[in-house]
């Protein structure tokens, strides 16, 4: 028999949070198995017994919260309440993780040593050592996602209870978590996590302006809670008439966000008009698809209110890279203010809130790849670079959690999500990193641009390739993806250790800055025949293009670097061969003024 070195109250209230969280795990779907997940807890409060947290409550009161946050704000099963239970075990106490899987088997034992591994902070004194801190992290992530959503819920209740720290140690949690762990919720598709967090962080590194902020949305609440019962009432005597079963409620603005829009928007408080948003939830029928019935929605609502053109968001048609569904539309209100409102199934409405836990739900049986899969599968490639530059690796990191993405299309229509901000390059080597390695160029929507073209949503990207192209140095500020800027480094490197010496393949090493001046009939397929003639047949590398053309004639403007400049003459020639092309002029060379045409360069060589 162990003895207890928990008062009779700390008992009670342990007990009592024990049973919150098996009546938590009883509302789930889960094949219910209460027999593991009351050994781990048993265990657990044996591993901890008697110790106290800064807060003075028992230590094992934290254990069982992210237990329940790991169940009721997540979603997740037995295996993972119980690496919850225990997750601080192998850290804190004397049991060992061959203690964990003899008791419990190898799968929790793995996603406690995991736990383990990145346990405490990821930000310390040297930056360099917080690289490396995230890149285990990741390592741990990628070979079971459950360790990364429990350790979500570890720093959100960390982050719920951080008045018990040091006002130095709350900032230094708190701006870990801004950086880290809400962009990780976001990208997991954990809004309601993400939300939270942000508002946690912004509180303790911001106290006081949090509170002038928070003052003047309590002071304000009342009054939207009026109004949105006066707007949402011919929605929801519309909805009853349409026979749906649905919930409509009001969400407001979290602290943070509205920090967000003053910042962005360059407005104080009173101005920022959308503190109110209005979500609709409901259980689609059988005669109709989601879509439909979601479009079904939005037409009646805005035949009671007046929606802004401009503000129609369709994630249904095209889901967000982390699973995010949903109809967005913004109205006008009754008081003359716009309110934002989102329309989901119930089924969108779980994957919003639980994000990739309930994506695996709902997939099963599905072969279709997720884009969190392929992100994943993105994170392991990164990975397994055996030299990384610890500093990049995590602004690249950094880079790609914050993104915003584009959704670009192949030629046969498939869809692909990128950062904003990527160019045809970072596309190319989404695509493959041969295609990357040797792209000149791409057709997007049929008009030729370079490689540093910047994509936006919906663009349809065909990639024009040439055997002869190479990476560049310059490359690397071309791309914004950390799989192509990885990548990128990688063939540099190699070309390091193999001494490649361009002098001794008669080759000249240093290429020189070539523009040339282009003019002619605005044909088709003409561009492209430039591209491969200047590419294929030369050794050239583009850094800018701009074509324009009135819908006869076309004039480009072409910078490019060129490494055998004795080719430039026959190049020129070759390209004035080209059908429809009347005009041909070298502009400058270096930087240098000139203005040769191409004869004249062939008589000179």
């Amino acid at each position: 028999m162990v003895v207890s070195d928990f008062t009779h109250e700390e008992e009670q209230l342990i007990e009592s949070e024990f049973q919150a969280l098996l009546a938590d795990y009883a509302r789930t779907n889960h094949r219910q198995k209460v027999e593991i997940i009351t050994r781990a807890y048993h265990l657990a409060k044996q591993a901890h017994n008697g110790v106290k947290r800064l807060s003075g409550e028992p230590y094992m009161m934290h254990p069982l919260a992210v237990a329940r946050i790991v169940v009721r704000e997540i979603g997740l099963g037995s295996t993972s309440i119980c690496a919850a239970l225990l997750h601080d075990v192998v850290e804190d106490t004397d049991y060992t993780a061959e203690d964990i899987e003899h008791q419990f088997g190898p799968k929790i034992a793995s996603i406690v040593v995991g736990l383990t591994k990145i346990s405490g902070g990821v930000f310390v004194d040297q930056a360099v050592k917080q690289a490396e801190n995230v890149r285990k992290l990741l390592l741990t992530m990628s070979d079971d996602i459950r360790v990364m959503l429990i350790k979500l819920a570890d720093r959100l209740h960390n982050m719920r209870t951080l008045a018990a720290q040091r006002p130095e140690k709350q900032r230094k949690i708190a701006i870990e978590t801004q950086y880290i762990y809400a962009p990780m919720a976001h990208r997991l598709g954990l809004f309601p996590i993400k939300t939270e967090l942000e508002n946690l962080s912004f509180k303790y590194e911001h106290p006081e302006l949090y509170k002038e902020i928070d003052a003047k949305l309590q002071a304000v609440r009342d009054a939207q809670k009026e109004n949105f019962e006066e707007f949402a009432a011919p929605i929801r005597k519309k909805l009853m008439m349409m026979g749906y079963e649905f919930k409509l409620y009001a969400r407001t603005k979290s602290v943070y966000s509205i920090y967000k829009k003053m910042v962005t928007k360059g407005v104080p408080f009173e101005q920022v008009y959308d503190l109110l948003a209005a979500r609709i939830v409901f259980e689609p029928t059988t005669d109709f698809s989601e879509k439909d019935q979601c479009w079904m929605i939005y037409s009646a609502i805005t035949e009671i209110y007046r929606p802004h053109p401009e503000r129609i968001r369709d994630w249904i048609s095209t889901p967000k890279a982390n699973g995010y569904e949903a109809l967005h539309v913004t109205v006008m209100g009754n008081q003359g203010q716009w309110i934002e409102v989102q329309i989901r199934t119930n089924r969108m409405h779980e994957l919003a809130e639980h994000g990739l836990a309930a994506h695996w739900r709902y997939k099963a049986g599905s072969e279709s790849e997720h884009e969190l899969d392929k992100w994943l599968r993105e994170i392991k490639d990164v990975l397994a670079n055996p030299d990384p530059d610890a500093l990049a690796f995590l602004d690249t990191f950094k880079l790609n959690l914050y993104h915003h993405e584009v959704f670009v299309f192949t030629p046969r229509g498939d869809i692909r999500t990128l950062a904003q901000g990527a160019t045809v390059l970072d596309f190319a080597y989404q695509l493959h990193t041969q295609l990357g390695e040797h792209c000149i160029g791409a057709n997007v929507n049929r008009t030729t641009r370079t490689i540093g073209y910047i994509l936006q949503s919906g663009d349809q990207v065909e990639i024009l390739t040439s055997e002869k192209q190479k990476p560049e140095p310059e490359w690397l500020n071309i791309v914004v993806t950390a799989k192509a800027k990885d990548n990128l480094k990688k063939y540099f490197r190699k070309q390091e250790d193999e001494h490649i010496d361009h002098e001794q393949q008669g080759i000249t090493t240093v290429a020189k800055v070539v523009n040339l001046y282009i003019k002619g009939s605005d044909t088709m397929g003409v561009m492209m025949r430039i591209l491969q003639v200047m590419s294929d047949d030369y050794r050239i590398n583009f850094s800018d293009m701009h074509v324009t053309s009135d819908g006869k004639n076309f004039t480009c403007e072409v910078e490019a670097k060129m490494y055998d400049m004795d080719k430039l003459g026959k190049m020129c020639m070759k390209l004035r061969k080209i059908g429809g092309i009347n005009t041909v002029n070298v502009t400058k060379i270096d930087g240098v003024e000139m203005q040769c045409d191409c004869a004249s360069l062939n008589k000179n060589r």
